[in-house]
């Protein structure tokens, strides 16, 4: 296995036809359907950079930022934005096109982290990165940042020494009624 592979090496892109069957009851393609699609190539992304079996660790953003009509070519870009010792975030951008008139349109931003796990289910070596390019260096930059705010979360809101005092200005002009 080589110790170090470019972001390109991984890259993966697929595009699908949104059919009614994709649909919500709006008429426009399920959240719940695309979300399907993300996992899909984020795994597919996630093992053709480790050659590994991958599993889902975390949804860390799904971002829909336009909604997808019946009829559009859906076309997802996936590549590996960080890794560590096993686990690699996957970004992914969605786009939509009309193929009557060619318009394109960014419809999600997503990142998913992926484990590397071998026949046992225990995390496993990947390779690392190379960055060639300023996107690659800002999108491994903004991944490290995720990830520290990530973390931020977890310490703030931990269960065995969560207090409720500490948070009692947010709660302050919330839309709430607090009953404890």
């Amino acid at each position: 296995m080589d110790n170090f592979k470019t972001v390109r090496a991984s890259q993966v892109v697929i595009s699908e036809l949104m059919l009614p069957s994709h649909s919500n009851f709006n008429g426009k393609i399920h959240g719940g359907y695309i979300l399907s699609l993300l996992d899909q190539i984020a795994f597919a992304c996630a093992s053709k950079h480790s050659r590994q079996y991958c599993v889902t660790a975390s949804v860390d953003t799904v971002d829909f930022l336009a909604p997808i009509e019946i009829g559009e070519l859906v076309t997802m870009k996936a590549s590996v934005n960080y890794t560590g010792n096993s686990s690699m975030v996957i970004g992914i951008r969605v786009e939509a096109e009309n193929i009557q008139t060619g318009k394109k349109k960014h419809c999600n931003s997503s990142y998913i982290t992926m484990v590397a796990v071998d026949n046992s289910g225990k995390p496993i070596k990947i390779p690392g990165l190379i960055l060639k390019t300023d996107d690659d260096l800002r999108r491994f930059l903004k991944s490290l940042t995720r990830k520290e705010m990530k973390s931020e979360r977890y310490e703030n809101f931990n269960e065995l020494d969560f207090s409720k005092e500490k948070h009692e200005l947010e709660l302050k002009d919330q839309n709430i009624r607090l009953e404890l």
